[in-house]
């Protein structure tokens, strides 16, 4: 999850401090924050993330410090059918499982936020199973038991292909998502930091680049130059791969046109298929900015399997 970004660089700054790590390990109905979500808290009272948006962050804040001062961890749990819930804020509607552990060898091992951080780096996926009856997090899976084992994906990434002002537009959106972007175009004039900025820029050809940058299941990528010589094979490139997402801009019949060439070139139509054209979801978009909205729901959508 991009939001536990801020937990891992916390934990890298207080590395060697006394802390306690929250983990939202149980959800249901409407809760706040989904399953995974974290809090780091520094035994000064300092803390990074969020367990759920700020309901019952309080209460977690002083279980914490009574886990860094030597209790056990705890799992908490918080539903508007419990007083208690009340007392602590969780009007929404839903409950959680909060567990609270000491990030220690015995609990949570300090060790495994550097783990953590060198699969996303490497665009690996990772695993930390934990046994509720200890509160004891590994990498190795637990066989018997109540476990709890959350996955850490690769950080979201996107390939834009053409410096196009939709492009600006969709960069600028990728970036409130906390997606990574990658604007390629191998037309220098397009590709500024001017144009944009806080951006990665990539002005190789198209399917150099994608190969690259080796897209994969948290990796989407949008065609949107209108050039057959720089879109096409990007997209070919695109296809090689097991990106989440490959979207190209255009109408319904040069998108039927498009198909006819790549499966000139010998993908089949299957591959083809997964081309989201005319990319993205049909809100009437008008303008840059509304296209790249429409972009961005179909990218999330497909980043949750929801396409």
């Amino acid at each position: 999850m991009a939001e536990n970004d801020s937990v891992l660089s916390a934990a890298r700054a207080w590395k060697g401090e006394k802390l306690a790590i929250a983990t939202v390990v149980s959800t249901w109905g409407s809760a706040p924050r989904p399953r995974g979500s974290h809090m780091l808290v520094h035994a000064d009272g300092r803390f990074e993330g969020s367990v759920s948006g700020g309901c019952v962050e309080s209460d977690i804040l002083q279980t914490a410090a009574e886990v860094i001062g030597g209790a056990p961890f705890q799992v908490k749990r918080y539903g508007v059918a419990d007083a208690a819930a009340w007392e602590v804020g969780l009007p929404c509607g839903g409950e959680i499982a909060v567990m609270v552990q000491p990030v220690s060898a015995e609990g949570f091992d300090p060790e495994l936020f550097d783990r953590i951080a060198e699969a996303r780096e490497d665009g690996r996926s990772l695993t930390v199973t934990t046994d509720l009856a200890t509160g004891h997090s590994d990498l190795r899976p637990v066989e018997t038991g109540e476990i709890f084992a959350n996955r850490y994906d690769p950080p979201r990434r996107l390939l834009i292909v053409g410096a196009v002002q939709i492009a600006q537009s969709l960069a600028a959106l990728a970036a409130t998502l906390g997606i990574a972007t990658v604007v390629i175009d191998p037309r220098g004039r397009f590709l500024t930091e001017e144009r944009f900025p806080g951006v990665t820029l990539d002005d190789r050809w198209p399917d150099e680049a994608i190969a690259a940058w080796r897209p994969g299941p948290a990796t989407a990528v949008v065609t949107l130059s209108h050039d057959i010589k720089i879109d096409d094979p990007a997209l070919i490139a695109a296809l090689a791969s097991d990106a989440a997402y490959v979207g190209a801009l255009g109408s319904r019949r040069s998108h039927a046109a498009r198909r006819e060439r790549l499966a000139a070139a010998g993908l089949s139509a299957a591959a083809i298929d997964r081309i989201d054209g005319p990319v993205g979801i049909d809100i009437g978009a008008i303008g840059p900015s509304e296209i790249a909205l429409s972009i961005a729901a179909a990218m999330v959508g497909a980043f949750h399997d929801r396409r």
